[in-house]
């Protein structure tokens, strides 16, 4: 039985999670949840597994989350600290899905306290982080397992192989929704077509950053922090089926690759379940989205940065090193955060990163250095909205 805490749980990750969690209760037991501010989710969820330790954004909600719930948990925390004591309950693994820095702390501090696998699904905390957390893992003898199906795909392929023997790892994409569209035609998108997902079911930032392909170019980031790869060792190309999420290129000349149905449940299983596999999905699925019992061929074809430039930006940033991941991650997500509030235009979101790039002078990867960029880039995105918004209003005339 493997005790599981989740940060993040009522998101689409850690609502997942407890899906599969559920679907093998003879395998998993939850030992803490965290969220931030959705109270009804949460308790919902605390009185299906029942926890002994929540945690909650507010010490109001804290207060209404106890009235929601029929059994009595050992603590009921709130905040940062509330974070930081799910992340460091007794557990066999704990698995981090929140959006940005927020359960960095958290983390640190779980691996601080002894947790000896950190399944990392928040892909912040690795842009933003990755050098400074897994540096702590290594000196904590913890392990960092990938939950990006992407990064899952590649770990699993590693597996038996030594990482010095590795040419390159190539990510896939789907293209997301807007993979045929022009340039012109993006910059007028709504949150709503950006928000349409033409194959995976996930939380509305990892599905806009799908669409500017920014999550693309954060999953190279994280790629050369998971398996120790510089920037041109990680390719990317558009693979419309989602059917082969890695590939992995050896210097002998050797390919592997990993393939299976576009479900994050599958990932999400594997990381928490890790060395063993779960008995759990219908192969059907997969031969099914290969073609049945005659395999098509499987199709990939190369980026076009110049509709997708947020791509290459993320190459930029994480060849610059330093603090530039963390000041890409944060102003992404406040630039993306003001597109979905109608704020600016969609292609704005890249032009607002690139000026904080371009802006940015490079401080020292220490916590200290991290929580000052990510606090630059949010105050430097935000002015940079304000000056744009004018430019929305006139053009919904």
């Amino acid at each position: 039985m493997s005790l599981i805490s989740i940060l993040g749980s009522t998101g689409s990750i850690g609502s997942q999670a407890l899906e599969v969690a559920a679907s093998h209760p003879e395998r998993f037991e939850i030992a803490a949840l965290a969220a931030f501010g959705n109270v009804e989710k949460l308790a919902e969820q605390a009185n299906r597994f029942t926890p002994p330790r929540l945690s909650i954004g507010t010490k109001e909600l804290a207060r209404e989350l106890r009235g929601r719930l029929n059994y009595e948990p050992e603590e009921i925390g709130w905040g940062s600290e509330g974070l930081i004591g799910v992340a460091a309950a007794a557990s066999d693994c704990l698995l981090a899905a929140t959006d940005g820095l927020a359960s960095l702390d958290a983390v640190l501090a779980a691996l601080e306290r002894g947790v000896k696998r950190v399944a990392l699904a928040n892909k912040e905390l690795a842009v933003a982080a990755g050098a400074l957390l897994f540096e702590r893992a290594r000196r904590a003898n913890a392990e960092i397992m990938p939950v990006d199906s992407e990064h899952s795909a590649a770990f699993q392929c590693l597996l038996g192989e030594q990482h010095s023997s590795v040419a390159r790892i190539v990510l896939t994409a789907s293209g997301g929704p807007f993979y045929d569209w022009t340039l012109a035609r993006m910059r007028n998108a709504t949150p709503e077509q950006a928000l349409k997902h033409p194959t995976w079911t996930m939380g509305p930032k990892n599905t806009l950053d799908s669409a500017t392909l920014i999550n693309k170019g954060l999953e190279v980031i994280e790629a050369s922090r998971f398996f120790g790869l510089d920037a041109d060792q990680i390719d990317v190309v558009i693979h419309r089926q989602s059917v082969a999420h890695a590939l992995v290129f050896f210097k002998d000349g050797n390919v592997k690759a990993q393939l299976a149905w576009p479900d994050m449940k599958v990932p999400i299983g594997f990381a928490l379940s890790y060395p063993h596999r779960l008995d759990a999905y219908d192969a059907s699925r997969t031969r099914a989205a290969l073609g049945g019992e005659t395999p098509s061929l499987l199709a990939f074809e190369p980026v076009d940065v110049q509709r997708f430039p947020g791509l290459s930006l993320c190459y930029s940033a994480l060849r610059k090193g330093g603090t530039y991941p963390a000041v890409l991650s944060a102003t992404n997500e406040v630039a993306g955060r003001a597109f979905l509030q109608g704020k600016v235009k969609f292609t704005e979101i890249c032009e607002i990163i690139e000026k904080a790039l371009d802006a940015h002078k490079a401080d020292n990867v220490t916590l200290e250095g991290i929580r000052a960029a990510d606090a630059w880039a949010r105050s430097f995105a935000a002015d940079e909205i304000v000056k744009r918004s004018p430019d929305m209003a006139s053009s919904r005339k």
